[in-house]
């Protein structure tokens, strides 16, 4: 068979599906349970393990290959599973480069954990929403206390045996007021990567959140255009003074990236999507990972091969759709080049001409790009130079 990928596509499979320790208010994927109403317990099978390790190194087109295993909380899953992961990958991995990645709360980590990550070089996400009262606002357990207390000590423990580590911190409506604290807890924890999501999230009456198809009212805890616009660039002012390839902020990187005119590496900022989806415990397939909406469902590995799914003419819709259902206003938008319209699942705005598919954090990222410009254009001039632009704190201005 051919192999129709020219680049990477991903898939990131969901060991434990939605089953998760904690509760946090905003979690987007503890409801998905109520897609398998049958499952006793959602565990992914050895067989469905092996299909699909088998599968997702076939698909790949490239020497190296990125497992990313996500949850729910991936760490509810004995590490038995992930020692299978490993026979898994040397069995089918044909002399691959393979690494893999962990995305976690950081609550259930022991130093047998720890050990196993750091003896087989795996890179682990850590979710944490700043400090103590940002972060306990929406990320609780699940009996309803508060989680910064362990959270911190599985960071510790992480540090401690030298594993290398990112944070993924989620901006909402109340820490978004403060990205100087927030910004500066995450340097001072020793964090070199991190990376910001904006929550926005509608619900619908029958108390499920809302796809973008679908009408639904705002939660409360969603981050507003305005707030998200201010904390971007609170940040940027801050990082730019000293932390230029020091400290690594994942959202102003593929907005160099995009100035420059190469892949940005995240995904709500390119112009494409569709080559990265999600993979439930039972092998379902979804378009991505937060498209997980019987309408999205793509098949399953067992069923249909990877490859199938993701050169699908329904998956390759799904990806034209991001750059092809762009209202005018988008289209015509000076910043276009820099945010791709950002995520679809965002798209429910209205222009001011009344068009729909209006990002709704568009305010924002405006405000943002507007503010960067100037130091986005010297750092790809340094760039294109040949100079690695590693303070411009000293830029002069006009």
């Amino acid at each position: 068979m051919i192999n129709p990928f020219s680049t990477p596509v991903y898939v990131m499979p969901k060991p434990v599906g939605s089953t998760c320790n904690m509760a946090c208010t905003y979690c987007y994927y503890l409801e998905k349970k109520r897609y398998y109403p049958d499952a006793r317990r959602q565990m992914m099978s050895e067989a469905t393990l092996e299909e699909f390790v088998k599968q997702y190194i076939a698909a790949q087109t490239t020497p190296d290959v990125i497992f990313t295993w996500h949850g729910g909380e991936a760490t509810v899953r004995k590490l038995d599973f992930y020692r299978k992961v490993l026979e898994l990958q040397k069995k089918y991995g044909a002399g691959r480069n393979i690494t893999n990645c962990l995305q976690t709360n950081a609550t259930l980590l022991t130093d047998e954990w720890c050990l196993f990550l750091k003896r087989n070089n795996w890179l682990v996400g850590v979710s944490i929403d700043g400090p103590e009262d940002f972060h306990d606002e929406y990320r609780r357990m699940a009996d309803g206390r508060p989680s910064f207390g362990a959270v911190m000590r599985g960071i510790r423990m992480l540090q401690r045996h030298g594993v290398e580590w990112n944070a993924l911190a989620v901006v909402n409506d109340y820490n978004a007021d403060y990205p100087v604290e927030f910004y500066r807890f995450f340097k001072e924890l020793g964090c070199r990567f991190i990376q910001f999501t904006p929550v926005v999230e509608r619900m619908k009456p029958d108390d499920m959140l809302a796809d973008v198809a679908a009408g639904g009212e705002l939660t409360g805890f969603s981050v507003t255009p305005r707030q998200w616009g201010d904390f971007l660039i609170g940040v940027f002012d801050e990082w730019v003074k000293e932390d230029v390839g020091r400290v690594f902020v994942q959202i102003f990187d593929a907005t160099l990236a995009n100035w420059v005119g190469a892949m940005p590496g995240l995904c709500t900022l390119s112009s494409m999507c569709g080559h990265a989806a999600a993979m439930e415990w039972n092998g379902d397939v979804y378009a991505c990972d937060h498209f997980v909406f019987p309408q999205y469902r793509l098949g399953n590995i067992h069923q249909n091969t990877l490859i199938e799914m993701m050169a699908s003419d329904r998956q390759l819709e799904f990806g034209a759709g991001k750059l092809g259902s762009l209202p005018k206003q988008c289209r015509d938008c000076r910043w276009l080049f820099a945010c791709n319209g950002e995520c679809p699942r965002n798209r429910f705005a209205t222009t001011a001409e009344g068009e729909p598919g209006l990002n709704y954090l568009c305010e924002g990222y405006r405000a943002f790009f507007n503010h960067v410009a100037p130091y986005m254009d010297f750092m790809k001039g340094e760039l294109e130079a040949g100079r690695a632009p590693a303070n411009v704190n000293g830029m002069r201005f006009g």
